[in-house]
């Protein structure tokens, strides 16, 4: 896992913008925390920070094919969990190696198959190549859109980074806003393509970019497929099975210490379970996986459920991690440490976007803070509820009549932030064309019942825009810390194979995650594999919407803010006793707060 960045332009001499590049580089020092090096050409320029996790001594990066004269160069973020059998096959066609790494895999791999290295690689991936004899810039994103990739035009050419704040360190770029920005960020439809930054896009998951001195070419090399299902039950069952161990096995692989997340529920029970299984196969019957979870001082004693949650953790985390027999540790954060205006800000800068869930994002970042100081890689069972059905809306009749993303339903107007009417964003007018768009994008069977339909929908928008904002939460928190998380339910074999499967199979228990609980039969105890979907946790202490509520008063306080945020759907949130302040209202409030952050930090142009 790392940082990439860099430009390729035809109308300028890169060597002599060497303070450039190593800027950029410099702003992604938190993803890789190890190393970092740049390399300089006529037309291009590429920077790497590297969190080591194979090979420690042979990886460095920017890498080329050889040391004099270079042909082409990389710099890679990630891992590619098939790298072995690449390597095997690459040899027999003739490459050497001179690392163990499997950065050196992708780079031979590129040399073997061009832009079509993209077909051969499993795992997590965001990269580019430098094409010297070509003079082409190739960009490459994974399958899932695990990793982050993007990019922004600059004078002959482009630059890219692993996140926006590296382009905003070169000086063509600028952190400018404007409405359809705006319009990105805070209708919570997470597409594809654009950001709440102007100018600045996305390589799309599963897609990879080409820039020659033809111009700019973009395409998909992979996307989900309708396919035709033909095992029965016991067949599927089995096979969702494999496919897990599969991917939890590859993705176990690392030459730094390695944990698991373990929240208690089935997602993550199940895959740290399997996880468990094979350490013990590989180093001794006697090894033990470290598992962590997140807690609050406060949640024994204060909890209360609410439209996402329906009971405590804990409880189920210990005993899934005595199950299994893990070294299990519960994070335990005091809500006030929620507060604390550094650990906000980190936040918001590790995001470079005001749209974030609040107290969840932060205590996610000191969580994981928490587990670096043991562990560089961890693993989560992120992705399971969009792959086998976990969510509400797969069986609420409301949300599979409405006209409208099914997480809307949920969240609703009040969760997102409230602009200012001034602003006239049409956000409204923004969803139900997006609406459109998103379903004219879901492949179908021909001869679909109405319900596999809609199923279908269901299914294609959580996996291409839900998961989305969670992969990105995930990276950015994750990565500011310096570890990588490895999510195994975004295998693309076991997400295309559950996706073909018809919804009758996904719910044959007549309750959600059918699939994964047969499968995981055995794995986790009957209380956590029967146990209903339970959203990660947020701290119910009413001093912490006592706090809130002071730092959104604060925030209100800064003219910018009040621009561009509605007071009048504010107030009451703010008048709210803190005892009695629910979910979406409070949700309001961070929004205000994480807002005036990101205006502070990051000093947008508005442009509105």
């Amino acid at each position: 896992m790392c940082g990439i960045t860099g430009w390729a332009s035809f109308h300028q001499d890169a060597r002599t913008q060497a303070p450039v590049i190593e800027a950029m580089t410099a702003t992604l020092a938190p993803r890789g925390p190890d190393a970092g090096g740049v390399w300089l050409g006529e037309h291009a320029a590429i920077g790497h920070r590297r969190l080591a996790v194979i090979d420690l001594a042979g990886g460095a990066q920017p890498m080329t094919d050889r040391p004099d004269a270079p042909a082409t160069v990389l710099t890679y973020s990630g891992e590619v969990y098939n790298h072995h059998e690449l390597r095997a096959e690459l040899r027999g066609r003739g490459h050497e190696f001179r690392t163990r790494s499997d950065t050196e895999v992708v780079l031979r791999a590129y040399a073997e198959w061009g832009e079509a290295v993209a077909d051969h690689l499993d795992g997590m991936f965001a990269f580019a190549v430098w094409d010297e004899r070509a003079s082409r810039l190739l960009l490459v994103r994974d399958r899932l859109g695990v990793k982050p990739l993007f990019w922004a035009h600059v004078d002959g050419g482009l630059a890219f980074a692993s996140e926006p704040k590296a382009l905003f360190a070169h000086p063509e770029i600028r952190p400018r806003v404007d409405a359809d920005g705006l319009r990105e960020a805070y209708s919570l439809l997470f597409n594809t393509g654009p950001t709440v930054w102007s100018g600045v896009r996305e390589v799309e998951p599963g897609g990879l970019l080409v820039l020659d001195r033809d111009g700019i070419r973009e395409r998909r090399y992979w996307q989900l497929e309708a396919g035709t299902h033909t095992d029965d039950r016991e067949e599927t069952v089995a096979r969702v099975h494999n496919l897990l161990s599969t991917a939890a096995r590859s993705q176990l692989e690392a030459d730094v210490p390695v944990c698991s997340l373990l929240s208690g529920g089935i997602d993550s029970t199940v895959l740290t379970a399997l996880l468990a299984d094979e350490l013990r196969t590989r180093v001794n019957p006697d090894a033990r996986i470290r598992s962590y979870a997140v807690d609050y001082s406060d949640q024994a004693e204060q909890f209360t459920g609410d439209v996402l949650r329906t009971g405590h953790d804990t409880p189920y985390a210990t005993e899934a991690g005595a199950f299994i027999g893990t070294d299990h540790s519960t994070v335990v954060l005091d809500p006030r440490a929620l507060l604390d205006p550094e650990h906000r800000k980190a936040v918001v800068v590790a995001r470079d976007s005001p749209i974030g869930v609040g107290d969840m994002d932060t205590s996610l970042y000191l969580l994981f803070g928490e587990i670096r100081k043991h562990s560089t890689v961890a693993l989560s069972g992120e992705a399971a509820d969009e792959v086998f059905g976990g969510y509400p809306w797969f069986r609420n009749p409301e949300a599979l009549a409405a006209a409208t993303f099914p997480w809307l339903l949920v969240t609703g107007d009040e969760a997102a932030m409230p602009l200012n009417p001034e602003l006239d964003l049409r956000i409204g007018e923004f969803r139900d064309d997006t609406y459109r768009d998103a379903l004219a994008a879901v492949p179908h069977l021909d001869g679909e019942t109405p319900d596999e339909h809609r199923q279908r929908e269901m299914q294609h928008l959580s996996l291409t825009r839900w998961l989305r904002q969670l992969l990105h939460r995930k990276d950015r928190l994750s990565m500011a810390q310096g570890l990588e998380v490895r999510v195994p339910y975004c295998d693309h074999r076991l997400v295309q194979y559950a996706f073909a499967a018809p919804w009758a199979l996904k719910s044959f228990d007549g309750r959600e995650k059918s699939l994964l609980r047969a499968a995981g039969t055995g794995l986790a105890p009957d209380a956590v594999l029967h146990r209903p979907k339970n959203h990660y946790p947020a701290t119910h202490h009413p001093d912490y919407n006592r706090g809130l509520q002071e730092l959104a008063r604060d925030a209100l306080a800064d003219e910018t803010v009040r621009s561009l945020a509605d007071e009048t759907l504010i107030k009451p949130s703010l008048d709210t006793a803190p005892d009695q302040l629910q979910w979406g209202h409070r949700l309001r409030l961070e929004r205000v707060v994480d807002l005036a952050l990101w205006l502070d930090h990051h000093q947008p142009d508005l442009a509105l």
